[in-house]
């Protein structure tokens, strides 16, 4: 997760402040443009190692709908808090692509082991910054992922297009792929944030298990929401985390919609940009007390 020796900008000045990069917007953007096309092709080089890993994510789904065709048996009732039992399946079934783009596996767990082995100096005497270049690789590790899986979600949606009773009209898609690009950013910001405490603490390993069990659960990503008990459900739903997985399924289901949606997708926005002033503000603060020890 660190940019190569020789990425070096021509244009950039010799002696540089950390975290000043490039010489305008344009320069900039280019810089990490290039980043992105360059990670795109490294992580289109694994696209067999993607497709399977694919292939293996949907084998729970068998036991999934067997799991909750029981619950729903048990419970003798079609609707379980506003979810009937295919609006549930296909829920668990969308989950899938919220975490599609809001998971930033090894992420938080890479920044802390670039500060906790000194390699972190890399950043800060090139012109890359580590937010940025590392937004750049993951967005790039994405697009890899979504292109190569396609398939095989193609596939697993329409043996299981029966459990969706309705297909959204055009302004439901449109909120729902807009939900989709936030969740990436909030899932990105906070997983950079999380990893940005290793500049105060040695071995992050224990926390970063603790926060991302957590985080798996309270996103809705094992169950709906709507499910838990009062006040549990209503208190979850205020957290940033279910912008991860629970919100863009409920509104590719339907269940949010109009100005509901609108101010779903702006409090959507406001928890990733505010991640992404935490981790900024981490960054530097860290940066103080980071003495590159181990590198």
């Amino acid at each position: 997760m660190t940019p190569p020796d020789t990425l070096v900008e021509p244009e950039a000045p010799a002696a540089q402040a950390p975290g000043v990069v490039g010489r305008g917007p344009i320069v900039t953007t280019r810089k990490y443009v290039k980043i992105f096309r360059a990670s795109l092709g490294e992580r289109m080089a694994y696209r067999g190692d993607f497709l399977l890993g694919t292939v293996l994510r949907f084998l729970p789904m068998v036991t999934t709908i067997l799991l909750w065709q029981a619950i729903f048996k048990s419970s003798g009732r079609s609707n379980l808090n506003r979810f009937t039992y295919n609006e549930t399946i296909a829920y668990l079934l969308l989950t899938h692509i919220s975490r599609m783009f809001s998971s930033m596996p090894g992420l938080a767990g890479g920044i802390a082991r670039e500060i906790r082995e000194g390699t972190l100096k890399r950043y800060l005497i090139q012109p890359v910054d580590l937010i940025g270049y590392l937004i750049s690789y993951r967005a790039a590790h994405k697009v890899a992922y979504i292109v190569t899986s396609f398939l095989p979600y193609a596939l697993l949606f329409f043996v299981c297009r029966n459990f969706f009773d309705t297909f959204p009209d055009p302004a439901t898609l449109a909120g729902y792929a807009a939900s989709l690009i936030l969740a990436f950013l909030v899932g990105f910001f906070f997983e950079a944030s999380v990893g940005m405490v290793g500049f105060w603490f040695l071995e992050v390993t224990s926390l970063l298990y603790i926060v991302m069990t957590l985080t798996f659960f309270i996103s809705g990503q094992m169950l709906p929401l709507d499910l838990l008990p009062a006040p549990w459900s209503s208190f979850l739903k205020l957290l940033p985390f279910q912008y991860m997985a629970y919100f863009p399924a409920v509104v590719f289901l339907g269940k949010v919609k109009g100005t509901e949606l609108v101010i779903g997708l702006l409090a959507e926005l406001f928890w990733a940009v505010f991640f992404m002033i935490v981790a900024r503000t981490l960054y530097r603060v860290g940066l103080r007390r980071y003495s590159a020890y181990g590198g």
